[in-house]
C-alpha cells in the first residue's frame, strides 16, 4: 500500500434590519444595531441548535405565528430570561433574514468565541483520535456551511483558520450547516511555522488536499490525529503550504469532471478518515 506518511517531509455583509415593528407577546423594541460579536441566524435547525447548546447567547427572536406551538420551549425560556421575541409576518421575516429561506424563524445571537490554537489543543483528551480542517482560503458561505455540516456529522474537532482569514460564520452558512455550526469550534491559528509545530507536537499529521498530483487517498493509511488542509474554491490550496505538509493526497475519480468542489471533497475526505478509525 502506498503510504505518504512513511516518507513525510517535516520541515522546521450584514442583512438589513426590518422596519421596527410593535412588540407582541412580551417583546421589546429591537436594538439599534448588532456589533461584530452578534450574528443573525435563520432557519429552524440553525436556531434550534443554538438554543440547545448556547441558550444564553440568544438576544432576540422573531417567529411566524404558525411556529408558536413548535417553539414553546424556546418562548418560555425567553419569558423566564427576559429575552424579547416578536411574532411577525412572512414579509418581515424575509426582510430580517434578507432571504425567503428562513423557515419561519430568525434570531439575533452572540457569536461563539473563536479559540486560540493552544487553548483548543488543551480541550482534546490526550492520546485520542482527532480530526481537524485547516481552511486555506475557503470563502463561499454556502461551501462553508456545507463543510460545517459534514464536519459535525463526522465528528471534526475543530476548523482551523489561518492568520488574516476573514472567514466568519454568517447566517447563510449557519442555515446550510443545518445546526452543525454549533458542534464544531472555530480556531485561530498563529503564524504558519508555529501553527504546524504546535499541531505536530500534539501528535497531528498534516495532509494537503490537491485536485491532482497527490497520493491516492483511498490507497493511503491515515494517522489517528490528522489535519486536512483545504484550499480555496477556485485557486486550490497554496503550493508552498502543500509542500510544508507531511503528505499530499488527491481524491481519484473517473475524470468526467475536473474535480469536486471544496465542500464535496471535504465530505469524502472526512468519511475516509472516519471509516478508518471505525475499523
Amino acid at each position: 500500500m502506498n503510504d505518504p506518511w512513511k516518507n513525510a517531509r517535516r520541515p522546521s455583509s450584514r442583512p438589513p434590519r426590518a422596519t421596527p415593528l410593535p412588540p407582541r407577546e412580551g417583546g421589546t423594541p429591537p436594538p439599534p444595531g448588532r456589533g461584530n460579536d452578534e450574528l443573525r441566524l435563520y432557519g429552524w435547525n440553525a436556531v434550534q441548535a443554538l438554543f440547545d447548546k448556547r441558550p444564553q447567547a440568544l438576544r432576540k427572536l422573531y417567529l411566524a405565528e404558525s411556529l408558536i406551538p413548535r417553539l414553546q420551549p424556546m418562548l418560555k425560556w425567553c419569558v423566564s430570561n427576559r429575552v424579547g421575541y416578536r411574532v411577525v409576518e412572512e414579509g418581515d421575516l424575509n426582510k430580517l433574514a434578507a432571504t425567503t429561506h428562513h423557515e419561519g424563524v430568525v434570531a439575533d445571537v452572540l457569536r461563539a468565541p473563536m479559540l486560540e490554537l493552544g487553548e483548543w489543543l488543551g480541550t482534546l483528551p490526550a492520546g485520542t483520535p482527532a480530526l481537524a480542517l485547516w481552511l486555506d482560503g475557503v470563502g463561499n458561505p454556502h461551501n462553508f456551511g456545507a463543510i460545517l455540516r459534514s464536519a459535525a456529522h463526522f465528528g471534526v474537532a475543530g476548523l482551523l483558520m489561518p492568520p488574516g482569514s476573514t472567514l466568519a460564520l454568517s447566517g447563510a452558512a449557519a442555515r446550510v450547516a443545518e445546526g452543525g455550526a454549533e458542534s464544531v469550534p472555530l480556531v485561530r491559528l498563529p503564524a504558519l511555522p508555529e501553527a504546524m509545530q504546535q499541531l505536530r507536537d500534539a501528535g497531528f499529521g498534516l495532509a494537503a488536499t490537491l485536485v491532482d498530483g497527490g497520493n491516492n487517498l483511498f490507497a493511503s493509511d491515515v494517522p489517528a490525529r490528522l489535519v486536512y488542509v483545504m484550499g480555496a474554491e477556485g485557486e486550490g490550496m497554496d503550493r508552498e503550504l502543500a509542500q510544508e505538509c507531511d503528505a499530499q493526497v488527491s481524491i481519484p475519480g473517473t475524470g468526467a469532471v475536473e474535480s469536486l468542489n471544496v465542500a464535496s471533497a471535504t465530505a469524502v475526505l472526512l468519511a475516509h478518515w472516519y471509516g478508518r478509525q471505525a475499523r
